[in-house]
């Protein structure tokens, strides 16, 4: 199980942020990324029963582009990236670091329209 702060999870969600190619991240507006230490329970319902997930790490609150219209007011969505379930999930530091990134990413994917069959 992995330990990162609150202080050190969140530097590595700005680096992950940071590593993402400028051609996709120019992209994405009015996104906030947040920190929060475990999902809700409204989070976890939130999720389709067909979900086998373990541990919940992280969530897309808002409206994909895909489905926005234009008379849609613009309230920023917002990715919340779970610290618990990923120290827990992680066996080391950089395992962690990297489930940040993959996890950013994959949500990411929801804010552009994907489902989960099209995300890795």
């Amino acid at each position: 199980m992995a330990s990162l702060t609150r202080e050190q999870f969140e530097e590595a969600v700005s680096d992950a942020l940071d590593s993402l190619p400028e051609r996709f991240s120019r992209l994405v507006e009015n996104v906030a990324i947040a920190v929060e230490e475990e999902p809700t329970d409204e989070d976890l319902e939130s999720l389709d029963d067909d979900d086998s997930v373990s541990e919940l790490l992280g969530i897309y609150r808002g409206v994909a582009l895909t489905e926005r219209s234009h008379d849609m007011p613009l309230l920023p969505d917002e990715i919340a990236v779970f610290r618990g379930p990923i120290n827990r999930v992680a066996q080391s530091r950089r395992e962690a670091i990297d489930e940040i990134r993959e996890t950013i990413v994959h949500e990411l994917g929801h804010y552009f329209g994907l489902d989960e069959e099209e995300l890795p």
